[in-house]
């Protein structure tokens, strides 16, 4: 039995009543409360705009719709993510181009980037990985000499930060989630954040059927034209009243997190066997998501290890099972050859995620050192 789960939503009864509370009122979508949390968001990152949407995947694929990224284009893509990072690039007919990531923290290797433009490239997609900032200061004195867009994928980096700067903020856009065992939950949902405000307007009509005025904008109920071909990817009041709650919270669940993961590495005892991937460097400050460990003895088991540290009662996770181009779709689909992704290789087959949430424990932090020691 998992005593110590990987994850698990921070739910208060702050929350639950603020629900209850949106339940008995008459209106469930399209009100002020997504707008509410958006402002608050927009205030925590520092960035001038935000977007509410239904999903991380969501805000993607309205970034690429938004800027007009179509069949025959092509987006420079890190190999090392969530299957989604590439979704919402094919969804709209255009190819991601995959890079390979560095060896130390995952994000995307930035020396390997030039080489995969092309006259089709129009953006490059980076990932903060697992709340790593990727080198995006470099990323984009790329963009610019190619005059290509930027788009951060922040799904798991709430509260990283590179020289004081929220992440997300340095490209045209970021985009993060709100999955629940990321840093804070709306259930299901995203949000998009960017300081140009036509992407912003663009992103708001294109998540709302493209019609031309929002349910609070219109003088007659009912009375809008559509003048866009948009989608429903909006965001219910019921996740924005979670969210408002939860990011009055954030700053208690970082601060836990990152005490969660120092005292972590001062309980491991160091062996040649493993490695663990390292938050902060100079002026680049993680988001404390999770504790990844990179098992480096080839002739160690991983799922071996997993399974004892289950056994123990330790939950962990993988962040990837395979390298993007090497699932099934893309593979079959352009056939990238495996010896082109090693480091992301090694992070999707000899890593190991173990938990640094808030719904830990001394004691449960205490488990979970011990069982690495013992197993690895």
């Amino acid at each position: 039995m998992i005593k110590v789960p990987f994850g698990r939503p921070d739910i208060t009864n702050r929350e639950i009543k603020s629900v209850i509370k949106v339940l008995k009122k008459p209106i469930l979508a399209h009100g002020p409360l997504s707008n509410k949390f958006e402002k608050l968001f927009a205030k925590f990152t520092g960035s001038k705009f935000a977007t509410s949407v239904s999903s991380c995947t969501a805000g993607m694929h309205l970034f690429y719709l938004a800027n007009n990224i179509k069949k025959g284009d092509e987006v420079i893509v890190t190999s090392q993510s969530h299957v989604s990072t590439a979704h919402s690039i094919s969804i709209t007919g255009a190819k991601p181009v995959f890079v390979d990531c560095n060896s130390y923290n995952g994000t995307i290797d930035v020396k390997k980037i030039q080489g995969n433009i092309t006259k089709k490239t129009k953006a490059i997609s980076l990932v903060h990985h697992l709340g790593n900032p990727s080198d995006v200061i470099n990323i984009l004195k790329i963009a610019k000499k190619f005059n290509l867009l930027v788009l951060e994928d922040c799904a798991t980096a709430l509260g990283a930060r590179i020289n004081k700067k929220h992440v997300g903020n340095f490209g045209n856009a970021g985009v993060f989630s709100f999955y629940p065992i990321k840093h804070m939950t709306t259930g299901e949902g995203g949000m998009v954040i960017s300081n140009d405000k036509k992407i912003i307007d663009k992103i708001n009509k294109l998540k709302a059927f493209g019609v031309n005025r929002s349910y609070l904008n219109r003088r007659i109920p009912g009375e809008y034209d559509a003048n866009l071909l948009g989608l429903n990817y909006r965001m219910n009041e019921i996740s924005a009243t979670i969210g408002i709650e939860q990011i009055k919270r954030f700053p208690k669940f970082l601060a836990i997190r990152k005490k969660n993961y120092n005292y972590l590495i001062s309980k491991i005892t160091k062996k040649k066997n493993f490695d663990i991937v390292k938050f902060n460097n100079n002026n680049f400050h993680g988001s404390y998501y999770c504790l990844c460990i990179i098992i480096n003895d080839k002739k160690l088991d991983r799922l071996e290890i997993i399974k004892q540290l289950n056994k123990k009662g330790v939950g962990t996770s993988i962040y990837y099972p395979k390298p993007i181009p090497e699932m099934s779709y893309y593979k079959n689909k352009y056939g990238y050859s495996s010896s082109k992704f090693r480091n992301a290789e090694k992070f999707s087959y000899r890593s190991i995620a173990l938990p640094l949430g808030t719904h830990l424990k001394k004691k449960d932090l205490d488990l979970i050192a011990n069982s690495i020691n013992k197993v690895i």
